[in-house]
């Protein structure tokens, strides 16, 4: 038995898309919106949703080309403002007027411009680790594994690779630890972990001008005033900085920062500071 159900719907553009709903709360509790990174799927919020899921109603969202939603053939639709219009989509389906939105890295950009898009729909916000102004020093470490290199054939190459490609972001992981965040990215097929996301994605950052870049997103966070915000960042980022967090919570007149020691892009939301300031946030926006 699981504490979440498996529901799909059909985006505008007539996708079928994937989300969890861990409807397990008394009716007419609030719901909170979870909204995953780049390459990254449901299973991210699995601890926290898990956790959630007595007092709220959580629904935890699978991108477009992500998980179990089904891949576009039009590569050129995997850009934030798409992803909105299907959040859009799927809180319709779900039969959810306002929420709160809860992202991590692309989930954190897609909810600031859900300030803009769903006006009046969001209670409160929670972002994890990314913020107006991206460092490009993280944006080109992502150019440099989205899409690219050697499919592992085994779970043990999967998780060298995961190991391979962060020991900066988390130092501190032990074997465990890199198992379960490599069993969170792939699926096994015929014996073989399969990455859960198209590789297709990739193609949105070629350019400079590209959307998922976020040059500037200062004019749209500006629209999350008027709400309660927590922003997470690690401590050892390369995403959202220091000086940007610094810059977010002087700006924002019901801010908490929380940086979470020893950990990278991004924190994975298990650590006792984030649950910490996720529960204090939610408490708000009851």
């Amino acid at each position: 038995m699981t504490d979440y159900s498996s529901q799909f719907y059909k985006s505008t553009d007539g996708l079928r898309l994937h989300y969890r709903d861990y409807n397990n709360a008394p009716a007419g509790a609030p719901t909170i919106l979870c909204m995953p990174g780049l390459t990254r799927n449901a299973r991210d919020f699995a601890d926290i949703a898990t956790l959630l899921s007595s007092e709220y109603r959580v629904l935890c969202a699978e991108q477009r080309g992500r998980g179990s939603s089904q891949w576009d053939n039009d590569p050129t639709r995997y850009r934030p403002d798409v992803y909105v219009g299907d959040m859009a989509a799927l809180l319709e389906h779900a039969g959810v007027d306002k929420f709160i939105a809860f992202g991590t890295s692309l989930g954190g950009l897609m909810t600031m411009m859900m300030a803009v898009m769903m006006p009046g729909k969001l209670l409160g916000a929670i972002i994890n680790d990314i913020g107006p102004e991206v460092d490009p020093a993280g944006i080109a470490r992502i150019k440099g594994y989205v899409g690219k290199g050697t499919p592992p054939k085994t779970w043990d190459e999967a998780i060298a690779a995961a190991k391979a490609s962060g020991p900066t972001i988390y130092p501190t992981f032990n074997d465990a630890d890199w198992k379960n965040f490599t069993e969170k990215l792939f699926v096994e097929v015929d014996g073989v972990p399969v990455p859960q996301y198209d590789p297709a994605i990739s193609k949105n950052f070629d350019g400079e001008a590209n959307s998922q870049n976020a040059p500037d997103l200062w004019p749209v966070f500006e629209a999350t005033y008027s709400i309660p915000m927590v922003v997470i960042r690690g401590a050892l980022s390369d995403i959202l900085s220091a000086e940007t967090l610094q810059k977010m919570a002087a700006l924002h007149p019901d801010l908490t920062p929380v940086t979470v020691p020893n950990k990278g892009h991004a924190p994975v939301l298990d650590e006792p500071e984030c649950v910490e300031a996720v529960q204090s946030l939610l408490k708000k926006c009851a």
